[in-house]
């Protein structure tokens, strides 16, 4: 740390879901706008060491970092919002916090003295978050939970003493906070902002900028009252409005004069505010000039920050294309039951990532549908895995064929788990299906060359790739030239061709499946390469139907 650097704390009130992350993002993006460097980082105050053993019901998806870290999802949204790249640094939880002193007390290096919350836990806390590049000008903070659970309490005693620490004009408190529209009422309401806000500064924290979540822009009689009751400017009380795509906020933030505030408030000087780009991005998702219909075939399509990279990967094709993308969630397991494909329409398949034998057979059969219906297809990690399983049961003849994670007695293990390797540091691992699950999987940015003339050559118009990885189980080799037989390439491997990372498959209009997830790399300025030319092959054909009515 340095100095110049300043340090932004996100907490949020009243309610979860209100969108920390998003505001985070947002205020990363404005100050960028403005010339800025910014680094953002999430706390999260549950116990466990890394989301990555968690149920996507729960925690929603597991957003992988370039140096292998399994964090939040709202990493995702920094990532797609600026230029930070996110790492280890850039998210931790109470479980790492706490075993960290308890490892240090372990060893001796308390010298015998009574390990507590406070100082211990709040000064490894404190030292996490200073841990910053001496590049970056300013370090935003997002405490995960809500103000009032006790689980939050250690992180915002933490940042309570770094504002005495770096001083005010080096920090800033903004807090998130609801203020609902009753409609029997037809009024908005402000206690619970007041109460939220009253929590805050029962512990020592005074917000210094509030972000009022609201269905309404808030009224000049409404600010004032916020800033009366809960002591702040009146220009510090923001309508953070719900808006029709999240590429918004930023201009939303920007027009009520946020930007403007933190500069003044932290003391920094920069340039005007440059946010054409946003504008753009706002315009192209508002009024595109084509649509596509794209099916999602998941196991966790009951709650779509399952797939939030995935998603938004997905409007970023789309934006690339000048298309709308509606997206449509269809359930493996009622594809398990028998149901009738639900495909109608649809314009593209894609089958993502996922973990367990629930809904298997049920992706499988959506990868058959695509595959002799000539639909655009599009395979992402497990989606990968299955489509090398169906391909080996439908044209190879292997009817058997399985992978060894829902299978482990078949006589062709096409996908199976690699007990022994060497990760992208050059250092041994080993494993078996009885290790631990917590960040045993091949995780990170991986290298990947590919094939030339290859859907994939083409889309990336490059020899070379770096992909984020998290999965277990890989492509056994001894059954490739099996499968390439019967149509299926090989187009993306590892350099030392230990691990196929992309097949294709000849005599289709685009069908590509990939052992990585190109998702967590796609932003809405830099669209990635494989969503942008998968929403375009699922364009064409209605192109094409197009020029022919026009003839």
């Amino acid at each position: 740390m340095t100095r110049r650097q300043k340090f932004i704390f996100v907490t949020g009130g009243v309610v979860s879901s209100l969108g920390k992350g998003l505001a985070s993002a947002s205020i990363g993006a404005l100050l960028e706008s403005r010339g800025l460097t910014v680094a953002p980082a999430k706390l999260d105050p549950y116990i466990n060491v890394d989301p990555g053993t968690m149920n996507p019901f729960q925690h929603g998806e597991v957003f992988v970092t370039d140096d292998g870290t399994e964090t939040d999802l709202d990493l995702g949204h920094y990532e797609r919002f600026t230029n930070a790249v996110g790492s280890k640094k850039s998210n931790f939880t109470t479980g790492q916090v706490y075993d960290a002193v308890i490892s240090r007390e372990r060893r001796g290096g308390y010298l015998g003295g009574t390990v507590q919350v406070i100082p211990h836990i709040t000064d490894e806390i404190k030292k996490r978050i200073l841990n910053v590049d001496d590049t970056i000008d300013v370090v935003i903070v997002e405490i995960g939970g809500t103000v009032g659970d006790i689980e939050s309490l250690p992180f915002l005693e933490a940042i309570r003493q770094l504002r005495n620490d770096l001083g005010k004009e080096n920090s800033l408190f903004i807090h998130l906070t609801l203020v609902p529209f009753i409609k029997t009422a037809d009024e908005m309401k402000t206690k619970p902002t007041q109460h939220s806000v009253r929590e805050l500064r029962e512990i020592g924290i005074q917000p210094d900028i509030l972000l009022c979540r609201t269905e309404r822009l808030l009224s000049s009689d409404l600010k004032d009252k916020i800033a009366l009751f809960c002591n702040v400017d009146k220009d510090a009380v923001i309508t953070a409005k719900d808006v029709d795509t999240i590429y918004e906020v930023p201009l939303l933030y920007h027009r009520e004069g946020l930007d403007e505030k933190i500069t003044k408030l932290l003391n920094i000087w920069a340039r005007k505010p440059d946010l054409f780009k946003w504008e753009e991005i706002v315009d192209t998702i508002r009024n595109p000039k084509k649509e596509v219909d794209i099916a999602i075939v998941g196991k966790y399509v009951k709650l779509k920050d399952s797939y939030k990279s995935l998603n938004e990967a997905l409007t970023h094709g789309g934006i690339a294309n000048n298309a709308r993308v509606n997206i449509r969630y269809v359930d493996s397991e009622d594809l398990e039951k028998g149901v009738e494909p639900p495909f109608d329409g649809i314009d593209g398949i894609l089958v993502p990532g996922g973990f367990g034998d629930r809904g298997i057979e049920g992706k499988i059969r959506a990868i058959q549908y695509a595959r002799e219906k000539k639909i655009p297809f599009f395979g992402l990690c497990l989606g990968m895995q299955l489509a090398v399983v169906e391909i080996a049961r439908h044209l190879a003849g292997l009817q058997d064929a399985h992978s060894t994670e829902f299978n482990e007695g078949t006589a062709s293990p096409v996908i199976y788990l690699i007990e022994e390797w060497i990760d992208r540091e050059n250092k041994h691992q080993k494993r078996d299906r009885f290790s631990d699950k917590g960040a045993t999987m091949r995780l990170g940015a991986y290298p990947c060359k590919l094939k030339t003339g290859s859907i994939a050559h083409k889309s990336y118009n490059t020899d070379m790739v770096h992909e984020r990885h998290r999965h277990r189980y890989e492509f056994n080799m001894a059954f490739r030239k099996q499968l390439e037989a019967c149509g299926m390439v090989v187009t993306g491997i590892s350099p030392d061709e230990q691990f196929v990372e992309i097949i294709e498959l000849k005599d289709h209009p685009w069908f590509l499946a990939c052992q990585f997830h190109p998702e967590f790399k796609s932003k809405p300025f830099s669209p990635h390469a494989l969503f942008r030319e998968f929403i375009k092959a699922a364009l064409k054909p209605k192109q094409e139907k197009q020029r022919c009515r026009n003839k």
